[in-house]
């Protein structure tokens, strides 16, 4: 079992799981973070963290998809190991459905 970001994360990425991660896993794309599932120990600390529920475990059913984008997204996008400052408008996204086809972008953070 590893742990996955999902749909939730985008246009959000209030980054409050990256400083409880003990293996620095996350990696920061433009608009959402990933985590890596081949360095994730699979201790769950940074899946009470996120206030959108953006995390949850591989094993829930329907996540083989956002397995495979973690994974991928993770070998092009930076490394992030401290928190940085969501998005001014994160809480306008928040419960907002349908991100992935309205917003997702693969392109890395920009820092």
């Amino acid at each position: 079992m590893t742990y996955v970001v999902i749909e939730a994360c985008i246009k959000c990425k209030y980054m409050d799981c990256i400083e409880v991660c003990p293996v620095d896993c996350f990696y920061e794309g433009e608009n959402m973070l990933v985590i890596n599932p081949d360095e994730c120990i699979d201790c769950g600390v940074c899946e009470p963290e996120c206030p959108v529920e953006a995390i949850q475990p591989d094993t829930e059913k329907g996540l083989e998809k956002w397995l495979e984008l973690n994974r991928s997204l993770s070998a092009d996008w930076p490394n992030i190991t401290r928190k940085g400052e969501a998005p001014a408008d994160a809480d306008d996204f928040k419960d907002e459905k349908d991100k992935f086809s309205k917003y997702f972008t693969k392109n890395p953070a920009k820092r």
